[in-house]
């Protein structure tokens, strides 16, 4: 078993995104020129202090990939007692969410643009986070691209650090042969638990929201699975 070491977190070269060039609405410029010092996090090499950055001791919820934030957004009205921290690399989405965020007044997320596994390595603390979510990323869907996907065995153990014992990562994909690599990854993987039973999918999306993406690719015939693994110690 691959084992990643506390003092030198293990590096995976192979980039799981693409840096798409996006428009930006005037109101997502506006939102990420105005607000982004009050909402973002810059990507320094060190472990952040929660408590510091939320300014209040609470369960921290980070969401790898959150698109336009649609969910994370619904997240964090519906759980005030629970702090939400997202990475994404896409500005138009980071500003949309940002957006959204100063308008219904939310105080309870934060938002990092970087690389999650650069993030997750170096700006998370082990033992650090209640939950880890990554909701419907690219599935790379050829046969050839599939060592761009990130849920492989180094991103599990790499996850497997930084949650807290009893710590949830629940993963969710429209892209039937992706849930399958994500089930017999998790699976397979030392240090968690299938919630579900081992080889069984979860049989409800769980606090996670449905999302306009969701919605059309349901509309489509579309399949969903939910993947959710508890850290065991």
């Amino acid at each position: 078993m691959t084992v990643i070491h506390k003092d030198k977190p293990q590096r995976h070269p192979i980039r799981s995104y693409i840096l798409r060039q996006g428009r930006y609405t005037r109101a997502q410029k506006n939102a990420l020129d105005q607000y982004w010092a009050k909402y973002g996090v810059d990507y320094q090499p060190q472990p952040l202090n929660f408590s510091q950055l939320f300014g209040r001791q609470a369960d921290i919820i980070l969401e790898i990939g959150f698109g336009n934030g649609e969910s994370l957004l619904q997240q964090a009205a519906r759980f005030p007692e629970q702090d939400f921290l997202g990475i994404e690399v896409h500005g138009p989405g980071i500003g949309h969410l940002i957006h959204c965020i100063t308008e219904q007044g939310l105080t309870n997320i934060r938002i990092i643009r970087h690389n999650a596994v650069e993030v997750l390595q170096q700006q998370i603390g082990n033992n650090s986070l209640n939950k880890v979510q990554l909701f419907f990323p690219d599935p790379w869907h050829k046969k050839r691209h599939h060592k761009r996907r990130l849920v492989q065995t180094y991103f599990a153990l790499l996850v497997q650090q930084k949650l807290k014992p009893d710590g949830i990562l629940h993963m969710a994909t429209d892209w039937q042969n992706y849930a399958e690599q994500m089930l017999r990854v998790l699976d397979n993987t030392r240090g968690f638990t299938n919630l579900a039973g081992s080889g069984h999918y979860a049989a409800s999306k769980g606090a996670r929201s449905e999302t306009k993406f969701e919605r059309r690719g349901l509309k489509l015939g579309h399949g969903v699975w939910d993947i959710m693994h508890s850290k065991v110690c």
